[in-house]
């Protein structure tokens, strides 16, 4: 969890990691089985990569279409063009056996190891502990421990430009938010939203609801409390409902198919990875997440030589978020997306973290 106490943690920004990766180089779910592949790019004529990367996801797992299906986008990337042995573990449906799966990959020979969300950061702490000569990652968490890098992203900035999207396409100047669990994280989500929304319309009103408080991550994972939610900020006005709630977003498209009303997704481009037609259609963009570049990047910078103790922070300037056109929905408005995302990285617009 972030609680903003990156000035005391050592940074770097993702160009700097893969500077230092240059300068040193000169499935199907499984569920708590995890998954193991050889390299799909890997051929007779090459020797077996000594490269064995292991993940373990948050809960809802593989098959989310939405966190956990970017990161293992770029474990898989990292199989098919480094060379990588790769293996993914699922964690149970409360997320608590976490720490057990860390231990697993250590023991199997997995190194490194990467943790998909900040609910990793106790667990990675202790088993960069227990295992010190195994690199550590961990998606959403900052970290200054020798073996453990943490893997950040301005989720507040993108969520400023779908903000921006969703003020310019309302018809009914009422927007709504779901947010899966009530903590910093996703409340960076939330500011972000609610600041891109208000820079266009300042009278707009913005519901916004969690589906869980603190610590009880299983609003990640509840399509039908996302459902509940959407339905009733439908009902009350809403015409665009923007959500960061994992896989209960799934919910949220569906009431949104049946109000007759939009969404926007998150983290993946969840047009292109929702398979429904009818739920296709009411997803006006996403705000993508770049979790794939961020893994396949640590995964690149560990393989020439990279060691951890600082943070990669994966914002506007890099591309680590920003928004899909899939399905052109927001054409007409991208030159007023365009327009903000340049301000926020002139920094003539600092976006809030906190709502």
């Amino acid at each position: 969890m972030l609680r903003n106490q990156f000035g005391k943690m050592a940074m770097t920004t993702v160009a700097g990691a893969m500077l230092m990766a240059a300068a040193a180089c000169g499935g199907n779910d499984t569920g708590s089985g995890g998954n193991t592949a050889a390299s799909p790019g890997a051929t007779s004529e090459a020797p077996k990569s000594s490269l064995k990367v292991g993940l373990a996801y948050d809960v809802g797992g593989r098959g989310d279409k939405s966190f956990n299906d970017s990161a293992y986008a770029g474990l898989e990337r990292a199989g098919k063009e480094l060379g990588a042995e790769i293996k993914d573990l699922s964690p149970a449906a409360d997320g608590s056996n976490r720490g057990e799966l860390l231990r697993q990959l250590a023991d199997a020979g997995y190194n490194p190891i990467i943790g998909v969300g900040f609910a990793y950061g106790e667990d990675i702490k202790k088993a960069a502990t227990e295992y010190p000569d195994i690199q550590f990652a961990v998606v959403d968490s900052a970290s200054n421990a020798p073996n453990v890098t943490g893997l950040l992203f301005a989720e507040e900035q993108g969520s400023y430009l779908a903000g921006v999207a969703a003020a310019e396409k309302t018809k009914s100047n009422h927007l709504g938010f779901v947010g899966g669990v009530e903590n910093d994280l996703i409340k960076k989500f939330q500011a972000g939203f609610e600041a891109g929304a208000k820079s266009v319309k300042s009278d707009i009103k913005i519901d916004v609801k969690y589906l869980t408080p603190d610590g009880d991550f299983s609003g990640f994972k509840a399509p039908d409390k996302g459902k509940i939610t959407a339905e009733k900020m439908y009902q009350d006005g809403a015409d665009i409902v923007y959500h960061a709630s994992g896989d209960s977003g799934l919910g949220v498209f569906q009431a949104a198919a049946a109000a007759g009303k939009q969404a926007i997704g998150v983290d993946s481009d969840q047009y292109e990875t929702v398979k429904e037609a009818d739920l296709k259609k009411v997803i006006m963009t996403s705000m993508i997440k770049r979790v794939d570049n961020g893994v396949f990047e640590f995964i690149k910078a560990f393989q020439g030589g990279a060691k951890g103790g600082s943070n990669s922070v994966y914002d506007l300037k890099v591309d680590g978020v920003g928004l899909s056109t899939s399905g052109g929905f927001i054409d007409d408005v991208m030159p007023k997306v365009d327009e903000a995302k340049k301000k926020i990285i002139d920094g003539s617009v600092t976006v809030p973290t906190q709502p």
